[in-house]
């Protein structure tokens, strides 16, 4: 048995996605931006795709914008803010997505920014009381703060967050990556200035996202070069991508409910097998708890031991594909900074399973067994 239990980091392609691509791939290739019928038939889709998206998150579709991706969106929300609207200070979690903290840092050490983070507890849960008291004493500012975590699966309450933003003027974005086709948005009750989505997080294709601009914040040009995007995105569109997109979005929104009780199933039996079959478990931020974190993540410390060096390598030989935190820090020298700040231990292997709605029972039960063998063998 093969089983893939990293679906934060990317999700298989839906077949019914595909079907819906696959003419814009082979049939309908016009440039969108050409006034012939070829390229009227190419631009009629790619805006029937943004109403489509619009639709369902209830805003209008002049304020969707197609990215490459979340981390484009992430950027361009920030980059865009700071240096358009005269933000000189920022507010943000040491918990967010590299894509965040890393532009914020840029800025920072450009001089162009004061940066400051929300205090959090030990589990990751945010301080909102010092988000506030932060707002307080300086009100122009670009809040940023995730919706749900990629790595440890909390869930952040951006309704209040954007309502503390509001009564204070701040400029809120949240990155939705995670959330995004997993749990609903409405944008006219959410008071949020920029949110992301990435149609790979919820079995769309890689390349292509959305950033969603409130019509009441002004900002220039994500990237110049054409009137792409109603000029604020220059160059020729993903067209399938785009296409792919809204089918993902759209088959999420129709099977959400259905979805998200299979794949909290899935979380709870590993769950329950982990504490019967793993000793000295520990469950890294709220992940294990249902009501604060997301239904598709466990992030897990196991018990210190030498297994813990090549843990992943030891999961990938028994067929199973899982991360040590985000995919975009696997592989690389440097540890989860959302684990060293919530001071996990270092000694214990951590273990992020992400699930998706192709995930079985069975797949559940043979990962765990796998871990408990591996476990044992080294303790005896």
């Amino acid at each position: 048995m093969q089983v893939y239990l990293d679906n934060a980091a990317t999700t298989p392609l839906d077949k019914e996605v595909f079907e819906a691509m696959a003419p814009y791939m082979l049939e309908h290739f016009g440039n969108p931006s050409s006034i012939h019928t070829h390229g009227r038939q190419v631009r009629a889709a790619i805006e029937k795709a943004r109403k489509t998206i619009a639709n369902i998150l209830n805003t209008s579709p002049a304020e969707i914008f197609f990215t490459s991706g979340g981390t484009e969106a992430d950027n361009a929300a920030i980059f865009s803010t700071v240096r358009s609207l005269g933000i000189k200070h920022a507010i943000s979690s040491p918990l967010e997505h590299h894509a965040v903290l890393h532009s914020l840092e840029a800025l920072q050490k450009n001089g162009e920014l004061e940066l400051s983070f929300v205090n959090h507890d030990d589990k990751g849960g945010l301080d909102l009381e010092h988000l506030e008291q932060l707002l307080a004493e300086r009100p122009l500012t670009l809040v940023s703060i995730m919706h749900g975590n990629n790595e440890i699966g909390n869930i952040n309450d951006i309704q209040v967050i954007g309502e503390i933003c509001k009564r204070y003027g701040a400029i809120f974005h949240s990155d939705t990556v995670q959330t995004m086709g997993h749990y609903r948005h409405d944008l006219q009750k959410l008071p949020v200035h920029f949110l992301v989505g990435s149609a790979h997080k919820f079995h769309g294709p890689k390349g292509v996202g959305f950033i969603y601009t409130n019509a009441a914040v002004k900002v220039p040009p994500l990237i110049h070069g054409g009137a792409q995007e109603r000029n604020m995105r220059g160059g020729t569109e993903n067209v399938y991508g785009i296409i792919g997109l809204a089918k993902a979005l759209e088959i999420a929104y129709r099977d959400m409910n259905e979805q998200q009780k299979y794949i909290q199933g899935l979380k709870d039996r590993l769950i329950s097998q982990l504490l019967q079959n793993v000793p000295d478990l520990q469950f890294n931020g709220y992940s294990a708890e249902a009501d604060k974190s997301l239904y598709t993540v466990l992030n897990v410390s196991l018990p210190a031991s030498s297994i813990n060096e090549m843990l992943l390598f030891n999961l990938d030989i028994n067929k199973i594909s899982v991360s040590g935190g985000s995919a975009c820090t696997s592989g690389s020298n440097i540890g989860s900074h959302v684990l060293q700040a919530i001071n996990t231990d270092p000694n214990r292997g951590a273990i992020r399973f992400s699930m998706s709605k192709y995930n079985t029972p069975e797949e559940i039960d043979y990962v765990v067994e796998k871990l408990a063998k591996m476990y044992k063998k080294v303790t005896g």
